[in-house]
């Protein structure tokens, strides 16, 4: 039997359309800065090379968004075969409204720090802190955020000293 608890994909509307909006973002910025350049050297070259980081990072996200997130009774990984958290690492879930998250995702806190990582579009790690969504199923990462939530307060439960009657 598999230890597999849920899998994150990467909504494919959703990332056509992020991709798409770095793309046109790239094309107008070079565009601005060969076929109506301002007077300024600086500016173009400054357009020009924001153009072009833009295509390098819609580039990232594409080949980012063919992988998929495992959760699994070990941790967090995602199909790349990288560990983003073991299960005994991570402290809670925060998914509220005001909580620093990627969009229709949620963040997970660690109890110590990790190694900053990046995987545009899909989840990123910064200190103790990890979000994943953005381009992913909103449906998708809410189930999963539900059930890692459910397994760290069965978790918790099974640490707790158990309370005696003492008689």
């Amino acid at each position: 039997m598999s230890d597999e608890l849920a899998v994150l994909h990467v909504s494919a509307p959703r990332r056509i359309f992020a991709l798409g909006v770095l793309m046109m973002l790239a094309l107008l910025l070079l565009l601005v800065a060969l076929v109506q350049p301002p007077d300024d050297l600086l500016w173009r070259g400054f357009l020009a090379v924001l153009g072009l980081a833009t295509l390098v990072l819609g580039e990232a996200m594409r080949r980012a968004t063919t992988c998929a997130l495992r959760l699994t009774r070990a941790g967090l990984v995602d199909s790349a075969g990288r560990e983003l958290a073991r299960m005994d690492e991570i402290l809670r879930v925060e998914r509220g409204a005001f909580a620093l998250k990627p969009s229709n995702g949620f963040t997970v806190l660690l109890k110590s720090g990790r190694p900053l990582a990046w995987v545009p579009g899909v989840w990123w790690r910064i200190g103790r802190r990890i979000g994943v969504g953005g381009v992913t199923s909103a449906f998708e990462a809410r189930a999963m955020a539900d059930i890692l939530a459910t397994v760290l307060i069965e978790r918790d439960r099974a640490e707790a000293p158990q309370e005696t009657d003492g008689r």
